[in-house]
């Protein structure tokens, strides 16, 4: 575990350790308490991945919330500091002991909603329950009232103060959800200091987060993405003079990935989404030290105690909160991911061995390392799905690769009896690993997927039943007109439809989606193809020759997302290429007559 201590001070620049001149002009500050907040979240919850990963697939994710907390509570320990942490529901149903550790730890624990979403883009019944269900949640886990709210995603502007109404009436003593900006309160500047709002459901403390006034407008100084770029000799300074100018305490936050230099990068966003996000991460674990020893700072519940403190309504006893929805019923709605309903669906349906078909999932692998914590959550909830009805076996190939992806599949799936891990000697290609698997699996049914989950592998469970008897293959086909595709680059939209379009005229069969590698097979068929490519060309070579030998494909609409973690290993011009020279095949093939059809069966 990371330690918090002064040698991590000392590898500062000269330019950002504190000066005589520094400690003098605080020594005032020594008995006077600020507010130190956290946003207790983990690096796939944050607001810029919302568009790529639902909330229903954060199970999937190798989660480093225990860790990261467990350092910032260790932080706050060596300093005797106390500090207010808002935490989702979704972690106090997820992770109770997580929670109660915080709690246990003597910090406040304070809501940011059921999970991190645009709460403000949703009904107010969708808001009043959202506020209601993880307050209940959080003082269930923690035996202790919430006093506290904070927006997960974005910040209340002057346009959405209803808000406040809303996070009252769900028994809420006060909100923490305000950065202000100029051009928003610059008519009422009372909104960047701590007050008593009189909503319609009756008072709440509204608590914003610290900002400086200047010339061009109020800066925002509290913390977050702000601490992390903007040089910290720089905001040093402009926290002085906040603080000194200010007769409110002044309100800091960060959220507990920042001081994660080794969380997984997402390959998702854009460049500047990229910076933002993993620029400087871990910086605050040398800040932080700094801060809290140049500063006294409190949670916010602590700071109502406190002699003249603007949140002394803080201190008077909480008024019961009647509640509609229970910790218990809250549980049930959340833990409806894939895995949790096959679990349930595992209790409601006994099936013995003897009446399941065994299929072999295939998996091909190049380069895969950072993914495969992801896709062994993934597998863990497809797996108990699938086998209601199927006995699933896995199989890796690894192509090779350059990586620890081979040692690394070993520890995660190597005592699992259902798993075969296979190797290339060369790197061969993504078709030649579906082949390859293809025939060292012992079923019947052979399935193939990517090992980036960008199709949903619990599909399988809709695609098994499609391989009637006179079906040779299943495919995934998000170009099918009930289809769908998600954040996939432009480009590759673009090449994909073309090709298939070709694909389709050349070979006369209604056939949207021709290069998926997510499918089902049935066996002997496969093997008795002459196929030659071993590359992404492989997959609509599979097609044709099927197609050739007149075989039935059963096309399933399916939905393609972007993958989240690496590059993709197509080159674009090279399988452009690369199709224009199967299709020239394909074509000499059907109107020629080939080779590669002569001894085939019909």
């Amino acid at each position: 575990m990371f330690l918090f201590d002064t040698t991590m001070v000392t590898q500062a620049t000269q330019q950002e350790r504190f000066s005589p001149e520094d400690a003098s002009s605080v020594r005032g500050e020594t008995t006077r308490r600020h507010l130190l907040t956290v946003n207790v979240e983990d690096y796939f919850q944050v607001g810029v991945f919302q568009k790529f990963i639902s909330t229903e697939n954060w199970y999937r994710f190798e989660s480093r919330l225990q860790q990261n907390v467990e350092q910032v509570l260790e932080l706050l320990e060596q300093r005797n500091t106390k500090a207010t942490f808002f935490v989702l529901g979704w972690t106090a149903e997820k992770d109770p002991k997580l929670v109660r550790m915080i709690a246990d730890a003597g910090h406040e624990v304070a809501s940011r909603g059921l999970v991190h979403q645009p709460l403000l883009t949703l009904s107010k019944a969708q808001i009043r329950e959202d506020l209601v269900k993880s307050k209940a949640l959080l003082e269930d886990t923690t035996g202790q009232s919430v006093d506290g709210f904070r927006l997960s995603d974005g910040w209340l502007s002057k346009q959405t103060l209803w808000l406040l109404d809303e996070v009252a009436a769900a028994g809420y003593r006060y909100d923490s959800s305000l950065m202000p900006k100029q051009r928003d309160f610059a008519d009422d500047p009372k909104w960047r200091s701590i007050q008593q709002v009189q909503t319609a459901n009756g008072p709440l403390l509204e608590v914003p987060l610290s900002t400086m006034e200047t010339p061009g407008g109020w800066l925002p100084i509290a913390g977050g993405n702000y601490q992390r770029q903007v040089p910290n000799f720089v905001m040093r300074r402009l926290v002085d003079r906040a603080m000194e100018s200010a007769t409110d305490p002044f309100v800091m936050y960060f959220q507990v990935w920042e001081l994660d230099t080794e969380q997984p990068r997402l390959s998702v966003a854009d460049r500047i989404t990229k910076v933002r996000h993993y620029r400087k991460l871990g910086k605050y674990r040398r800040i932080l030290p700094q801060y809290l020893d140049r500063y006294q700072f409190t949670s916010i519940r602590d700071h109502g105690t406190l002699e003249n403190s603007p949140l002394k309504l803080l201190a008077n006893p909480a008024a019961d909160v009647t509640r509609t929805l229970g910790a218990a019923e809250s549980a049930t709605e959340l833990s409806a991911s894939p895995a949790a309903a096959s679990a349930t669906s595992e209790t409601s349906q006994r099936h013995t061995s003897t009446d399941k078909t065994a299929v072999t999932i295939v998996i091909p692998c190049f380069n895969e390392e950072t993914s495969l914590k992801y896709l062994s959550n993934t597998l863990a909830s497809v797996t108990r799905k699938l086998s209601e009805h199927f006995q699933p076996n896995i199989l890796f190939v690894d192509d090779c690769s350059t990586d620890n992806t081979f040692d690394a599949l070993h520890k995660q799936f190597g005592d699992n009896p259902a798993v075969k891990i296979v190797r290339h000697e060369v790197n061969r290609g993504v078709s030649a690993g579906i082949l390859t698997g293809l025939a060292h699996a012992e079923t019947d049914v052979v399935c193939s997927m990517d090992c980036d989950c960008s199709y949903d592998p619990h599909e399988l469970a809709n695609m098994l039943p499609l391989l009637t008897g006179d079906v040779s293959m299943v495919t995934a086909s998000p170009y099918h007109k009930d289809g769908l595709v998600r954040n996939v680059p432009g480009w590759r939209l673009v090449l994909s439809r073309g090709l298939s379009a070709m694909y389709q005229r050349l070979l006369k069969q209604e056939l949207a989606t021709w290069t998926s590698c997510f499918r089902v097979y049935r066996r002997a068929h496969i093997l008795e193809l002459p196929l030659k490519e071993d590359g992404f060309l492989g997959t609509a070579e599979l097609a044709a020759q099927l197609v050739l030998r007149k075989r039935v494909i059963a096309e399933y609409p399916a939905t393609l997302e972007v993958r989240l973690f690496g590059l993709s290993k197509m080159k674009t011009v090279k399988a452009i290429l690369s199709h224009l020279r199967l299709l020239s095949r394909i074509a000499m093939s059907r109107f020629c007559g080939s080779s590669d059809r002569q001894g085939q069966s019909p």
